[in-house]
This record gives C-alpha cells, structure tokens and sequence, in this order.
C-alpha cells in the first residue's frame, strides 16, 4: 500500500496520469470499484496511452468534486 502512495505521489509530482491503482487509491475505491466503473461507463474519465489505461488526475479531482457537490444538494 505504501508503494502504491509511493508511486502515485511521484506521478502527481512528474506525470499527470495514474494507473488504475494508483487512481483507486487517490480517489479512495478499490481497484475493482475503478474497473466496474469504466466498464459501465461512469466515474472518471479514462484515457488509453496504448494498451494502458490511465487517468488524468485532473480528471479525477473533477469527478471527485462533482461527486461531493451532489452529496451537498
């Protein structure tokens, strides 16, 4: 786990995108959380670099506030 934080510290710090566990554990889900998500086509937008599939962390601090904007309401 702390590698994860590791690794996701140093991706904010360097590139903006994060793999799927490392957006799981900035957002607070699990990885399977993240992965039904995108299969259904809800929570963060996901953008494929090749095979891989990352996330935009500002992307992902969007969907977040949104998220706790319609808890508010």
């Amino acid at each position: 786990m702390d590698d994860d934080i590791q690794r996701a510290e140093r991706a904010k710090r360097g590139s903006p995108y994060l793999n799927t566990a490392q957006a799981a554990h900035y957002l607070g889900v699990s990885v399977r959380s993240m992965q039904r998500m995108r299969a259904k086509g809800e929570g963060p937008t996901p953008r494929r670099h090749a095979r891989m599939v990352q996330y935009h962390i500002d992307d992902l601090q969007a969907w977040s506030q949104a998220r706790s904007d319609e808890a508010r309401v």
